[in-house]
Protein backbone atom coordinates (compact mmCIF):
# COMPACT_ATOMS: atom_id res chain seq x y z
CA UNK A 1 0.00 0.00 0.00
CA UNK A 2 1.37 3.40 -1.02
CA UNK A 3 1.00 6.29 1.40
CA UNK A 4 1.27 9.95 0.45
CA UNK A 5 4.03 12.15 1.80
CA UNK A 6 1.46 14.17 3.71
CA UNK A 7 0.14 11.06 5.45
CA UNK A 8 3.66 9.91 6.34
CA UNK A 9 4.56 13.34 7.69
CA UNK A 10 1.36 13.42 9.72
CA UNK A 11 2.01 9.93 11.07
CA UNK A 12 5.63 10.73 11.90
CA UNK A 13 4.74 13.99 13.65
CA UNK A 14 1.93 12.24 15.53
CA UNK A 15 4.28 9.55 16.81
CA UNK A 16 6.83 12.17 17.86
CA UNK A 17 4.15 14.21 19.67
CA UNK A 18 2.75 11.14 21.44
CA UNK A 19 6.19 9.97 22.54
CA UNK A 20 7.21 13.46 23.69
CA UNK A 21 3.99 14.21 25.58
CA UNK A 22 3.86 10.67 27.02
CA UNK A 23 7.44 10.97 28.27
CA UNK A 24 6.71 14.38 29.83
CA UNK A 25 3.55 13.02 31.47
CA UNK A 26 5.33 9.94 32.83
CA UNK A 27 8.29 11.83 34.29
CA UNK A 28 6.09 14.65 35.61
CA UNK A 29 3.79 12.13 37.31
CA UNK A 30 6.70 10.22 38.82
CA UNK A 31 8.39 13.38 40.06
CA UNK A 32 5.15 14.88 41.38
CA UNK A 33 4.19 11.61 43.06
CA UNK A 34 7.53 11.40 44.84
CA UNK A 35 7.28 14.99 46.02
CA UNK A 36 3.69 14.52 47.21
CA UNK A 37 4.57 11.33 49.09
CA UNK A 38 7.53 13.02 50.73
CA UNK A 39 5.39 16.00 51.66
CA UNK A 40 2.68 13.69 53.07
CA UNK A 41 5.20 11.82 55.17
CA UNK A 42 6.59 15.07 56.53
CA UNK A 43 3.07 16.35 57.24
CA UNK A 44 2.14 13.12 59.06
CA UNK A 45 5.30 13.34 61.14
CA UNK A 46 4.51 16.96 62.05
CA UNK A 47 0.95 16.03 63.07
CA UNK A 48 2.15 13.05 65.05
CA UNK A 49 4.65 15.27 66.88
CA UNK A 50 2.07 17.94 67.54
CA UNK A 51 -0.52 15.51 68.93
CA UNK A 52 2.18 13.83 71.02
CA UNK A 53 3.26 17.17 72.41
CA UNK A 54 -0.31 18.18 73.29
CA UNK A 55 -0.99 14.87 75.05
CA UNK A 56 2.34 15.10 76.86
CA UNK A 57 1.45 18.57 78.11
CA UNK A 58 -2.07 17.47 79.06
CA UNK A 59 -0.85 14.59 81.21
CA UNK A 60 1.80 16.78 82.86
CA UNK A 61 -0.85 19.34 83.73
CA UNK A 62 -3.54 16.95 85.00
CA UNK A 63 -1.65 13.78 85.90
CA UNK A 64 -4.43 11.63 84.41
CA UNK A 65 -6.07 10.85 81.03
CA UNK A 66 -9.51 11.72 82.30
CA UNK A 67 -11.22 14.35 80.12
CA UNK A 68 -8.85 13.93 77.18
CA UNK A 69 -11.53 12.40 74.89
CA UNK A 70 -12.92 15.75 73.56
CA UNK A 71 -9.44 16.90 72.69
CA UNK A 72 -8.66 13.69 70.78
CA UNK A 73 -11.95 13.95 68.87
CA UNK A 74 -11.13 17.56 67.98
CA UNK A 75 -7.64 16.65 66.79
CA UNK A 76 -8.97 13.75 64.75
CA UNK A 77 -11.51 15.98 63.04
CA UNK A 78 -8.88 18.68 62.48
CA UNK A 79 -6.21 16.44 60.97
CA UNK A 80 -8.55 13.90 59.40
CA UNK A 81 -6.84 10.86 60.97
CA UNK A 82 -8.02 8.17 63.37
CA UNK A 83 -6.31 8.91 66.72
CA UNK A 84 -6.30 6.28 69.49
CA UNK A 85 -4.76 6.76 72.95
CA UNK A 86 -4.21 3.89 75.40
CA UNK A 87 -2.90 3.85 78.94
CA UNK A 88 0.03 1.80 80.19
CA UNK A 89 -2.21 -1.31 80.27
CA UNK A 90 -3.23 -0.90 76.58
CA UNK A 91 -6.77 0.10 77.52
CA UNK A 92 -8.23 2.73 75.19
CA UNK A 93 -8.76 5.96 77.07
CA UNK A 94 -9.49 8.13 74.00
CA UNK A 95 -10.64 7.42 70.46
CA UNK A 96 -11.29 10.12 67.83
CA UNK A 97 -14.00 7.85 66.40
CA UNK A 98 -15.47 7.11 69.88
CA UNK A 99 -15.75 3.37 69.18
CA UNK A 100 -13.05 1.67 71.26
CA UNK A 101 -13.25 3.48 74.61
CA UNK A 102 -12.46 1.09 77.49
CA UNK A 103 -11.46 -1.72 75.15
CA UNK A 104 -8.16 -3.51 75.18
CA UNK A 105 -6.33 -2.36 71.98
CA UNK A 106 -3.95 -4.44 69.93
CA UNK A 107 -2.55 -2.04 67.34
CA UNK A 108 -1.55 -3.02 63.82
CA UNK A 109 0.41 0.18 63.35
CA UNK A 110 3.42 1.43 65.29
CA UNK A 111 2.60 3.78 68.13
CA UNK A 112 4.48 6.35 70.10
CA UNK A 113 5.25 5.84 73.75
CA UNK A 114 4.18 8.68 76.06
CA UNK A 115 5.89 9.49 79.36
CA UNK A 116 5.99 12.38 81.82
CA UNK A 117 8.66 14.82 82.79
CA UNK A 118 8.69 13.42 86.34
CA UNK A 119 9.06 9.77 85.42
CA UNK A 120 10.38 7.94 82.36
CA UNK A 121 7.76 5.26 82.88
CA UNK A 122 5.23 4.77 80.09
CA UNK A 123 1.90 6.40 80.87
CA UNK A 124 0.29 5.79 77.45
CA UNK A 125 0.65 4.91 73.80
CA UNK A 126 -0.46 7.10 70.90
CA UNK A 127 -1.63 5.57 67.59
CA UNK A 128 -2.52 7.51 64.46
CA UNK A 129 -4.15 5.53 61.69
CA UNK A 130 -2.48 5.90 58.25
CA UNK A 131 -5.89 5.90 56.53
CA UNK A 132 -7.37 9.39 56.54
CA UNK A 133 -10.98 10.23 56.95
CA UNK A 134 -13.14 11.22 54.02
CA UNK A 135 -13.09 14.94 54.84
CA UNK A 136 -9.34 15.49 54.47
CA UNK A 137 -7.57 14.38 51.23
CA UNK A 138 -4.65 12.00 51.57
CA UNK A 139 -1.39 12.23 49.57
CA UNK A 140 -2.67 9.40 47.40
CA UNK A 141 -5.85 11.31 46.61
CA UNK A 142 -3.81 14.42 45.93
CA UNK A 143 -1.53 12.44 43.60
CA UNK A 144 -4.53 11.02 41.75
CA UNK A 145 -5.96 14.52 41.33
CA UNK A 146 -2.67 15.91 40.03
CA UNK A 147 -2.26 12.91 37.70
CA UNK A 148 -5.76 13.47 36.35
CA UNK A 149 -5.01 17.10 35.57
CA UNK A 150 -1.68 16.10 34.03
CA UNK A 151 -3.47 13.57 31.83
CA UNK A 152 -6.03 16.11 30.67
CA UNK A 153 -3.24 18.60 29.99
CA UNK A 154 -1.33 15.97 27.99
CA UNK A 155 -4.43 15.11 25.95
CA UNK A 156 -5.06 18.80 25.27
CA UNK A 157 -1.42 19.28 24.25
CA UNK A 158 -1.65 16.27 21.92
CA UNK A 159 -4.84 17.62 20.32
CA UNK A 160 -3.31 21.07 19.76
CA UNK A 161 -0.08 19.52 18.46
CA UNK A 162 -2.02 17.32 16.04
CA UNK A 163 -3.88 20.34 14.67
CA UNK A 164 -0.61 22.18 14.10
CA UNK A 165 0.90 19.00 12.67
CA UNK A 166 -1.96 18.67 10.20
CA UNK A 167 -1.46 22.17 8.81
CA UNK A 168 2.34 21.92 8.98
CA UNK A 169 2.38 18.63 7.05
CA UNK A 170 0.06 20.17 4.50
CA UNK A 171 2.39 23.16 4.10
CA UNK A 172 5.47 20.94 3.79
CA UNK A 173 3.88 18.52 1.34
CA UNK A 174 2.30 21.22 -0.84
CA UNK A 175 5.50 22.14 -2.78
CA UNK A 176 6.41 18.45 -3.09
CA UNK A 177 2.94 17.74 -4.47
CA UNK A 178 3.35 20.66 -6.89
CA UNK A 179 6.72 19.22 -7.97
CA UNK A 180 5.11 15.81 -8.48
CA UNK A 181 2.34 17.23 -10.66
CA UNK A 182 4.81 19.32 -12.67
CA UNK A 183 7.16 16.34 -13.11
CA UNK A 184 4.25 14.16 -14.26
CA UNK A 185 3.19 16.74 -16.85
CA UNK A 186 6.80 17.18 -17.89
CA UNK A 187 7.04 13.44 -18.44
CA UNK A 188 3.95 13.64 -20.64
CA UNK A 189 5.70 16.13 -22.91
CA UNK A 190 4.67 19.49 -21.49
CA UNK A 191 8.14 21.04 -21.20
CA UNK A 192 6.76 24.44 -20.21
CA UNK A 193 6.09 23.21 -16.68
CA UNK A 194 7.68 25.27 -13.88
CA UNK A 195 7.09 25.43 -10.14
CA UNK A 196 7.01 28.52 -7.96
CA UNK A 197 9.83 28.82 -5.47
CA UNK A 198 8.66 30.01 -2.04
CA UNK A 199 10.98 28.05 0.26
CA UNK A 200 14.68 28.88 0.60
CA UNK A 201 15.54 25.49 2.14
CA UNK A 202 16.03 22.05 0.61
CA UNK A 203 12.57 22.01 -0.99
CA UNK A 204 13.26 25.41 -2.54
CA UNK A 205 16.60 24.15 -3.86
CA UNK A 206 14.79 21.13 -5.31
CA UNK A 207 12.27 23.42 -7.03
CA UNK A 208 15.10 25.54 -8.47
CA UNK A 209 16.85 22.38 -9.71
CA UNK A 210 13.60 21.15 -11.27
CA UNK A 211 13.03 24.47 -13.05
CA UNK A 212 16.61 24.42 -14.31
CA UNK A 213 16.19 20.84 -15.54
CA UNK A 214 12.91 21.72 -17.26
CA UNK A 215 14.57 24.71 -18.95
CA UNK A 216 17.43 22.53 -20.14
CA UNK A 217 15.01 19.90 -21.44
CA UNK A 218 12.97 22.54 -23.22
CA UNK A 219 16.09 24.03 -24.75
CA UNK A 220 17.35 20.57 -25.75
CA UNK A 221 14.01 19.72 -27.32
CA UNK A 222 14.04 23.02 -29.19
CA UNK A 223 17.56 22.33 -30.46
CA UNK A 224 16.54 18.80 -31.45
CA UNK A 225 13.61 20.07 -33.48
CA UNK A 226 15.77 22.74 -35.04
CA UNK A 227 18.40 20.11 -35.83
CA UNK A 228 15.85 17.91 -37.57
CA UNK A 229 14.48 20.87 -39.48
CA UNK A 230 17.94 22.10 -40.44
CA UNK A 231 19.15 18.64 -41.43
CA UNK A 232 16.06 18.18 -43.56
CA UNK A 233 16.64 21.58 -45.14
CA UNK A 234 20.34 20.93 -45.80
CA UNK A 235 19.58 17.55 -47.36
CA UNK A 236 16.57 18.82 -49.28
CA UNK A 237 18.44 21.57 -51.11
CA UNK A 238 21.13 19.46 -52.85
CA UNK A 239 18.64 16.62 -53.39
CA UNK A 240 16.21 19.04 -55.05
CA UNK A 241 19.02 20.38 -57.23
CA UNK A 242 20.08 16.87 -58.27
CA UNK A 243 16.48 15.91 -58.96
CA UNK A 244 15.99 19.07 -61.02
CA UNK A 245 19.08 18.39 -63.08
CA UNK A 246 18.03 14.78 -63.69
CA UNK A 247 14.48 15.77 -64.68
CA UNK A 248 15.85 18.44 -66.98
CA UNK A 249 18.18 15.92 -68.64
CA UNK A 250 15.35 13.38 -68.95
CA UNK A 251 13.04 15.98 -70.53
CA UNK A 252 15.80 17.15 -72.87
CA UNK A 253 15.84 20.66 -71.42
CA UNK A 254 19.59 20.45 -70.82
CA UNK A 255 22.19 18.08 -72.13
CA UNK A 256 24.44 15.97 -69.88
CA UNK A 257 27.57 17.92 -70.78
CA UNK A 258 30.64 18.53 -68.61
CA UNK A 259 29.16 21.58 -66.88
CA UNK A 260 26.02 19.69 -65.87
CA UNK A 261 28.00 16.73 -64.62
CA UNK A 262 30.25 19.08 -62.65
CA UNK A 263 27.21 20.72 -61.04
CA UNK A 264 25.80 17.30 -60.15
CA UNK A 265 29.18 16.33 -58.72
CA UNK A 266 29.25 19.44 -56.52
CA UNK A 267 25.78 18.66 -55.16
CA UNK A 268 26.76 15.05 -54.44
CA UNK A 269 29.95 16.22 -52.73
CA UNK A 270 27.89 18.60 -50.60
CA UNK A 271 25.56 15.78 -49.59
CA UNK A 272 28.48 13.50 -48.85
CA UNK A 273 30.20 16.16 -46.73
CA UNK A 274 27.01 16.85 -44.76
CA UNK A 275 26.41 13.14 -44.10
CA UNK A 276 30.06 12.67 -43.09
CA UNK A 277 29.84 15.65 -40.73
CA UNK A 278 26.69 14.26 -39.11
CA UNK A 279 28.26 10.84 -38.72
CA UNK A 280 31.46 12.30 -37.28
CA UNK A 281 29.50 14.46 -34.86
CA UNK A 282 27.38 11.54 -33.67
CA UNK A 283 30.52 9.45 -33.07
CA UNK A 284 32.16 12.30 -31.16
CA UNK A 285 29.11 12.81 -28.95
CA UNK A 286 28.93 9.06 -28.27
CA UNK A 287 32.63 8.97 -27.34
CA UNK A 288 33.37 6.47 -30.11
CA UNK A 289 35.44 8.71 -32.37
CA UNK A 290 38.76 7.06 -33.17
CA UNK A 291 41.78 9.22 -32.44
CA UNK A 292 45.49 8.49 -32.53
CA UNK A 293 47.15 10.82 -30.05
CA UNK A 294 50.87 11.40 -29.88
CA UNK A 295 53.29 14.17 -28.90
CA UNK A 296 53.40 16.64 -31.77
CA UNK A 297 54.76 20.09 -32.64
CA UNK A 298 51.78 22.43 -32.67
CA UNK A 299 53.78 25.22 -34.38
CA UNK A 300 54.50 22.97 -37.35
CA UNK A 301 50.85 21.89 -37.51
CA UNK A 302 49.65 25.52 -37.47
CA UNK A 303 52.03 26.56 -40.24
CA UNK A 304 50.97 23.63 -42.47
CA UNK A 305 47.25 24.35 -41.96
CA UNK A 306 47.66 28.09 -42.56
CA UNK A 307 49.66 27.43 -45.75
CA UNK A 308 46.83 25.23 -47.06
CA UNK A 309 44.28 28.02 -46.42
CA UNK A 310 46.31 30.85 -47.97
CA UNK A 311 44.70 30.42 -51.38
CA UNK A 312 41.16 30.69 -49.99
CA UNK A 313 42.08 33.81 -48.02
CA UNK A 314 43.83 35.41 -50.97
CA UNK A 315 40.77 34.77 -53.17
CA UNK A 316 38.81 37.14 -50.88
CA UNK A 317 41.67 39.63 -50.62
CA UNK A 318 42.43 38.74 -46.98
CA UNK A 319 45.83 38.55 -45.31
CA UNK A 320 46.41 35.33 -43.35
CA UNK A 321 49.20 35.73 -40.77
CA UNK A 322 50.73 33.71 -37.93
CA UNK A 323 52.02 35.01 -34.60
CA UNK A 324 53.98 32.16 -33.07
CA UNK A 325 56.82 31.87 -30.53
CA UNK A 326 60.10 30.28 -31.55
CA UNK A 327 59.46 27.14 -29.49
CA UNK A 328 56.48 25.51 -27.75
CA UNK A 329 56.43 22.23 -25.80
CA UNK A 330 54.94 19.23 -27.60
CA UNK A 331 51.22 18.68 -27.19
CA UNK A 332 49.48 15.32 -26.90
CA UNK A 333 47.12 15.37 -29.89
CA UNK A 334 45.83 13.59 -32.95
CA UNK A 335 47.34 15.88 -35.63
CA UNK A 336 44.63 15.16 -38.19
CA UNK A 337 41.80 15.97 -35.76
CA UNK A 338 43.38 19.18 -34.46
CA UNK A 339 44.19 20.13 -38.05
CA UNK A 340 40.49 19.66 -38.78
CA UNK A 341 39.60 21.95 -35.84
CA UNK A 342 41.98 24.64 -37.10
CA UNK A 343 40.66 24.33 -40.66
CA UNK A 344 37.08 24.71 -39.43
CA UNK A 345 38.00 27.87 -37.51
CA UNK A 346 39.89 29.30 -40.47
CA UNK A 347 37.03 28.49 -42.87
CA UNK A 348 34.65 30.21 -40.49
CA UNK A 349 36.91 33.27 -40.20
CA UNK A 350 37.40 33.55 -43.98
CA UNK A 351 33.65 33.20 -44.61
CA UNK A 352 32.76 35.99 -42.16
CA UNK A 353 35.57 38.45 -42.90
CA UNK A 354 35.00 40.78 -45.84
CA UNK A 355 38.29 42.65 -45.56
CA UNK A 356 41.30 42.92 -43.31
CA UNK A 357 43.31 40.08 -41.88
CA UNK A 358 43.16 36.81 -39.99
CA UNK A 359 45.84 35.93 -37.46
CA UNK A 360 46.63 32.55 -35.94
CA UNK A 361 48.61 32.64 -32.67
CA UNK A 362 49.71 30.19 -29.99
CA UNK A 363 50.93 30.67 -26.42
CA UNK A 364 51.71 28.47 -23.45
CA UNK A 365 49.50 28.66 -20.34
CA UNK A 366 50.84 26.46 -17.51
CA UNK A 367 50.38 22.87 -18.71
CA UNK A 368 48.32 23.90 -21.75
CA UNK A 369 48.90 25.49 -25.14
CA UNK A 370 46.28 27.98 -26.32
CA UNK A 371 45.71 28.37 -30.06
CA UNK A 372 43.72 31.43 -31.24
CA UNK A 373 42.22 32.48 -34.57
CA UNK A 374 41.47 36.23 -34.66
CA UNK A 375 39.75 38.01 -37.54
CA UNK A 376 38.61 41.53 -38.39
CA UNK A 377 35.25 40.42 -39.71
CA UNK A 378 31.66 41.32 -38.97
CA UNK A 379 31.66 39.91 -35.44
CA UNK A 380 28.95 38.05 -33.57
CA UNK A 381 26.11 39.73 -31.64
CA UNK A 382 26.31 39.01 -27.88
CA UNK A 383 22.95 37.24 -27.82
CA UNK A 384 24.25 34.63 -30.28
CA UNK A 385 27.59 33.87 -28.60
CA UNK A 386 26.27 31.26 -26.09
CA UNK A 387 24.83 29.15 -28.93
CA UNK A 388 27.37 29.29 -31.75
CA UNK A 389 28.82 25.87 -30.83
CA UNK A 390 25.39 24.20 -31.00
CA UNK A 391 24.73 22.02 -34.01
CA UNK A 392 23.09 23.71 -37.01
CA UNK A 393 23.13 27.05 -35.20
CA UNK A 394 24.00 29.93 -37.49
CA UNK A 395 24.04 33.63 -36.85
CA UNK A 396 23.21 34.15 -40.53
CA UNK A 397 19.57 33.05 -40.81
CA UNK A 398 19.56 33.46 -44.58
CA UNK A 399 21.04 29.94 -44.91
CA UNK A 400 23.24 31.16 -47.76
CA UNK A 401 25.93 28.57 -48.23
CA UNK A 402 28.60 31.17 -48.79
CA UNK A 403 28.10 32.53 -45.31
CA UNK A 404 25.88 30.10 -43.46
CA UNK A 405 27.60 26.77 -44.02
CA UNK A 406 26.03 23.58 -42.70
CA UNK A 407 26.15 24.76 -39.11
CA UNK A 408 28.19 21.75 -37.97
CA UNK A 409 31.80 22.96 -38.24
CA UNK A 410 32.01 24.71 -34.85
CA UNK A 411 30.09 21.90 -33.14
CA UNK A 412 32.53 19.30 -34.49
CA UNK A 413 35.46 21.53 -33.48
CA UNK A 414 34.17 21.73 -29.92
CA UNK A 415 33.69 17.96 -29.67
CA UNK A 416 37.18 17.26 -31.01
CA UNK A 417 38.82 19.74 -28.63
CA UNK A 418 36.90 18.34 -25.65
CA UNK A 419 37.90 14.82 -26.68
CA UNK A 420 41.53 15.97 -26.31
CA UNK A 421 40.85 17.27 -22.80
CA UNK A 422 40.79 20.92 -23.84
CA UNK A 423 38.24 23.73 -24.06
CA UNK A 424 37.12 26.06 -26.83
CA UNK A 425 35.61 29.51 -26.51
CA UNK A 426 34.73 32.55 -28.57
CA UNK A 427 34.95 36.29 -27.97
CA UNK A 428 33.51 38.81 -30.36
CA UNK A 429 32.55 42.43 -30.81
CA UNK A 430 30.10 43.25 -33.61
CA UNK A 431 31.77 45.22 -36.37
CA UNK A 432 35.29 44.63 -35.05
CA UNK A 433 35.83 40.90 -35.40
CA UNK A 434 35.97 37.67 -33.47
CA UNK A 435 38.52 35.51 -31.68
CA UNK A 436 38.10 31.74 -31.41
CA UNK A 437 40.59 29.98 -29.14
CA UNK A 438 41.07 26.44 -27.87
CA UNK A 439 43.47 24.75 -25.46
CA UNK A 440 45.47 21.55 -25.80
CA UNK A 441 47.25 19.63 -23.02
CA UNK A 442 51.02 19.38 -23.06
CA UNK A 443 52.55 15.97 -23.69
CA UNK A 444 53.47 14.14 -20.48
CA UNK A 445 57.13 13.30 -19.74
CA UNK A 446 56.39 9.69 -20.71
CA UNK A 447 54.99 10.79 -24.02
CA UNK A 448 57.96 13.09 -24.57
CA UNK A 449 60.37 10.26 -23.94
CA UNK A 450 58.26 7.95 -26.07
CA UNK A 451 57.84 10.34 -28.98
CA UNK A 452 56.77 8.62 -32.14
CA UNK A 453 54.64 6.03 -30.36
CA UNK A 454 51.00 6.18 -31.36
CA UNK A 455 48.11 5.72 -28.97
CA UNK A 456 44.53 4.98 -29.91
CA UNK A 457 41.68 6.50 -27.92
Amino acid sequence: MMYSLRFRLLAAFTIVVLVAVGAVYFFARQTTGGEIRQFGEQAEQIRFNRVSFELFRYYNNYGTWQGVQPFVEQWGSLYGYRIILTDAASIVVADSAGELLGAHYHANVPGRRLSTMRSPATVGMLYISPEPSAEVPSPRNLLNTVSRYLLWGALLAIAIALVFTFFLSRRISAPVRALTVAASRLGQGDLSQRVRVHDKGEVGALAVAFNSMASELENTERLRRNMIADAAHELRTPLSNIRGYLEAIRDGVISPDDATIQSLDEEVNLLSRLVNDLQELSLAEAGELKMYRQPDDVIKLIRQTVAAQQAAAAAKGLRLDVDLPAVLPPVNIDPQRIGQVLRNLLDNAIAHTAEGSITVSATREDDLVRVSVTDTGEGIPPEHLPYIFERFYRVDKSRARTTGGSGLGLTIARRLVEAHGGTIEARSEPGKGSCFSFTLPLASPWNESGAGKRGRT
